[in-house]
């Protein structure tokens, strides 16, 4: 039995705002299918005593501590900007406001 039906994938298509064809109906929705079936039998591969992981590799990083350090002052970060208003840098409008 089909995971999604074609009535969902036309449902999809209208949120998305995409004119699909009677046949591509119904090729996404037997592709949609394949995509489910493959992702289940991911969920079927026995898995029991292997710790979850986010990458194939140990990966041991090492973090610095966090300590804060004297950074530019305001003065500093300005003095070469071309132009600075209000102790910002000024740059050319882009969104027409």
């Amino acid at each position: 039995m089909p995971e999604i039906s074609r009535d969902e994938v036309a449902h999809l298509a209208r949120l998305a705002r995409l004119a699909l064809t009677a046949e591509e109906l119904d090729q996404f929705a037997d592709q949609i299918d394949g995509i489910i079936a493959h992702v289940s039998a991911v969920g079927q591969v026995a898995a029991e005593g292997v710790e979850p992981m986010s990458h194939p590799h140990s990966i041991h990083t090492t973090m610095r501590a966090d300590v804060v350090e004297p950074t530019l002052t305001p003065e500093q970060a300005l003095d070469q900007a071309p132009e600075v208003a209000e102790q910002r840098f000024v740059v050319p409008q882009i969104l027409g406001e």
